[in-house]
């Protein structure tokens, strides 16, 4: 039997959302796999943004569900993860119902299609709605608490495109040239689907994509002028590059040879330098002294919800245990190669308390290391600092202006 156009693209959704739900995958790992079969960038285009809106209104999808159900469905039912897949096209992307139908139903057979046409078909003729902002599960908003609330606004759409410029002299122009907005000296915003690698200035290296917020914690170093500067964790780049342009002689250290081949390339398509070592940084001995060393530590990466929402459900107490201990083990070897007068930036893209506000507390109380506050001035205009100088950025800040990651950001200096 025939199936129906863009019938490979919801049979692509559904194996990520399976692979996220049930086996805890990243999107990015589930997507691999469950691509192979998409032919065509469009269909893949539309496979990833089927998943993508799934995950980001999971919650309120399965809400309509409930809603429609005499007896609620598992989680883990088939029925309910296509149906969650049709509601997310029909009200999120426009899909109207009868290509929904035409394309999703044949993922089930007997019994449990009969029910998904029957839930489905009653959710429209209710003209059922989303609400204006996704709504956290309870696992979110138990370990968020009232942030929450704050952050839900920064998730209702995927994030625009965010450049760093390798010179911060050339934003105003380069912001012109390529039609975007600016919220900091060095940083060129693009509307979400911008045909990168056609954009001005690919070629000769002018920038590279990093969020707004991923930017942050090599600005807070300041000018180099020639001084030595250790990134820790550094592949794919961005951070590396940012150090090298701002005048550091950059040692970046990472542990999977694949991403650093992505750093070495990005390198040389902007013509930066830096050293590149492949090491564990719990094993690795550096042979110099290094005057500020960069940790954007492994984590679960929470913050990043805008763009990879399965964090948002596959996240737990597990992972972020696992998390925070790595992180520690890794601010201990840090610290020990810190030089007298040598500064030390902590950084995760991480929404959680334990891996950013409760790991500066420990580094305050277990080492012997200077607090550097961080300060308004050094920001983009709309953000501030924490009573205890540290920075956390979060989607739901900067919301008029699209948003950014949610990070935080730590500063010391060995006395």
């Amino acid at each position: 039997m025939a199936v129906a156009p863009g019938f490979p693209a919801r049979r692509a959704a559904l194996k990520s959302l399976d692979a996220v739900m049930r086996r805890g995958e990243t999107l990015e790992q589930a997507e691999a796999a469950a691509l192979k079969g998409v032919d065509g960038p469009a269909d893949r285009a539309l496979a990833r943004a089927i998943i993508g809106e799934t995950l980001r209104w999971l919650a309120d999808l399965d809400l309509l569900i409930d809603s429609a159900t005499k007896k609620r469905l598992p989680d883990d039912a088939k029925p309910r993860s296509v149906l969650r897949l049709m509601l997310a096209q029909a009200l999120r992307l426009q899909t109207p119902p009868h290509a929904v139908i035409a394309t999703c139903l044949p993922l089930l057979t007997g019994g449990p299609r009969r029910l998904a046409h029957g839930v489905f078909s009653t959710l429209m003729k209710r003209e059922v709605s989303l609400p204006d902002v996704p709504t956290m599960s309870d696992a979110v908003l138990t370990r968020w608490g009232g942030r929450a609330e704050a952050i839900a606004p920064g998730l209702i759409d995927p994030p625009e495109v965010d450049l760093a410029l390798k010179d911060v002299a050339e934003t105003e122009a380069r912001t012109l040239e390529m039609g975007g907005v600016s919220l900091a000296a060095g940083h060129v915003r693009l509307p979400r689907g911008t045909p990168i690698e056609k954009m001005p200035g690919f070629d000769d290296g002018a920038w590279w994509v990093q969020d707004l917020a991923a930017q942050l914690p090599p600005r807070l170093l300041g000018n180099g002028e020639g001084k030595r500067a250790l990134d820790l964790c550094a592949a794919p780049g961005g951070k590396t590059m940012s150090l090298a342009a701002n005048g550091w002689t950059v040692t970046a250290l990472d542990i999977n040879g694949k991403r650093l081949e992505m750093l070495r390339e990005n390198l040389k398509r902007t013509s930066l330098e830096a050293e590149v070592v492949k090491a564990d940084a719990l094993t690795y001995h550096p042979a110099k002294q290094f005057d500020a060393i960069l940790l954007d530590a492994p984590c679960t990466a929470t913050g990043t919800c805008r763009r990879h929402p399965d964090v948002l459900h596959r996240i737990g107490a597990r992972q972020i245990g696992e998390m925070t201990e790595i992180q520690q083990s890794l601010i201990h070897q840090a610290v020990e190669w810190l030089p007298s007068g040598a500064t030390f930036i902590y950084a995760v893209c991480s929404l959680e308390t334990e891996e950013g506000e409760d790991q500066a507390r420990w580094i305050d109380e277990t080492f012997d290391l200077q607090p550097v506050p961080i300060t308004a001035d050094e920001l983009p205009s709309g953000l501030q600092p924490t009573k205890e100088g540290w920075l956390r950025t979060h989607p739901g800040m900067l919301a008029d202006e699209g948003g950014l990651d949610g990070f935080f950001i730590g500063r010391w200096r060995k006395p």
